[in-house]
């Protein structure tokens, strides 16, 4: 299973843009997207994000990855939306969502995680004189990001455990043990932390 915005190594003319611009440019992006009125102009800029996962030379299972996740949230809402707004409006809520998404995950698939969290720091170092901490924070969206894999894992491993006994679904069967190996790993983290000075 692929988590969305995995870093994927390359020599890529996007690779090597620095993370800064590379964020400015998403926002940009998002934006543009977001303000999109007719179904041609979201065509236009799926062609435009496809181009940049081929420059990019990410493959194609790799970015077909980033967007099998949303199916089932595509799908309710693109049933919600052609039923009360209509087919062109489903159209342009799920587009604008799967393109958004695609621009994100090209971004951090092509950017590494620290030259991210480096750009965040510097952006909040102003905020010191308001008791922000600029490294404090870094840290937390760091062991966020981490954290996401993680789960992930998690939860495949209990789901995989869960059919090696042959046992049907069970929602109480899969979040019980789920939430007990993710405390288990936060405890282990916090213990990481404390024994490295990283305490109140």
């Amino acid at each position: 299973m692929t988590v969305i915005g995995l870093y994927h190594a390359g020599s890529s003319v996007l690779h090597r843009v620095p993370a800064g611009w590379k964020l400015l440019g998403m926002l940009f992006a998002i934006v543009a997207v977001l303000a999109a009125s007719r179904p041609w102009q979201l065509g236009v800029a799926a062609l435009v994000v496809t181009g940049g996962f081929a420059l990019a030379r990410i493959p194609l299972r790799v970015a077909w990855a980033q967007l099998w996740p949303l199916r089932w949230v595509i799908l309710f809402v693109g049933v919600f939306q052609v039923i009360f707004s209509g087919p062109e409006r489903a159209v342009m809520v799920c587009g604008s969502l799967l393109i958004t998404v695609a621009v994100a995950a090209l971004v951090t698939l092509t950017t590494r995680v620290t030259e991210m969290l480096d750009v965040c720091q510097r952006l909040l170092r102003p905020l010191r004189r308001f008791g922000v901490d600029p490294d404090r924070v870094g840290l937390v969206l760091a062991l966020t990001i981490r954290c996401i894999p993680l789960l992930v894992d998690i939860v495949r491993e209990v789901s995989e455990a869960r059919k090696a006994r042959g046992t049907g679904f069970s929602l109480r069967s899969m979040a019980g043990p789920a939430v007990v190996r993710a405390l288990r790993v936060a405890d282990a983290m916090g213990d990481a932390l404390i024994a490295r000075g990283v305490d109140d």
